[in-house]
């Protein structure tokens, strides 16, 4: 069920964003064309996994993934939301939580299950919070590397720019990680106590 529902959520995305690709080369608006593009390449990554691939999908993940290229693609880039100035920041703390909830599930498929109850919480809040770290980072070295390699602005603002968007991709990872450790907390007193 849950890859069907991948799958379905997926190809709505890419379908929307291929209407809008066709939509605005045929009226001659290039950058938005370009970017329904990659909304096209970055929705089907969901799908191209379920397809070919046996990978068991968080579908709370997904979801998010899906709502954040929209907000990201659509409304940021393609709308021109990003010219308000915050529109970045709340993607870049949205992308932050994401990439946190991503730890939690990379952390849970990765660790043992006898090691489960033995994992201090303080572990799981440090893992958490610096896979979101991490994943900002690497999203700033790829805008640092198209701006220097192809002469965008993906860093229109510089030095500041960059540094607001790690506080927040900390900051939405620091959310999720602090009720991650919470969780964990909750659940090794529960079984201490049986």
């Amino acid at each position: 069920m849950n890859r069907k529902l991948v799958m379905t959520i997926s190809l709505l995305y890419v379908i929307f964003m291929a209407c809008l690709a066709g939509y605005y080369h045929n009226i001659d608006q290039t950058f938005k064309s370009t970017v329904a593009i990659g909304g096209i390449v970055c929705g089907a990554v969901p799908l191209g996994l379920a397809l070919f691939t046996k990978l068991q999908f968080n579908l709370p993940i997904v979801i998010s993934y899906i709502i954040f290229l929209i907000g990201s693609q659509y409304f940021g880039s393609i709308l021109g939301w990003y010219g308000l100035g915050w529109w970045d920041t709340f993607m870049h703390f949205v992308s932050g939580a994401i990439l946190a909830f991503s730890g939690i599930a990379l952390y849970e498929r990765l660790i043992h299950r006898d090691a489960g109850y033995e994992i201090s919480p303080w572990f799981v809040f440090l893992f958490t919070s610096s896979f979101a770290a991490f994943g900002g980072v690497l999203w700033e070295i790829y805008e640092f590397s198209c701006d220097q390699l192809f002469g965008m602005t993906l860093q229109g603002g510089g030095n500041t720019d960059t540094m607001t968007d790690l506080i927040a991709d900390t900051g939405g990872g620091l959310v999720i990680a602090i009720s991650a450790f919470i969780r964990t907390k909750i659940k090794l007193k529960k079984v201490r106590r049986s």
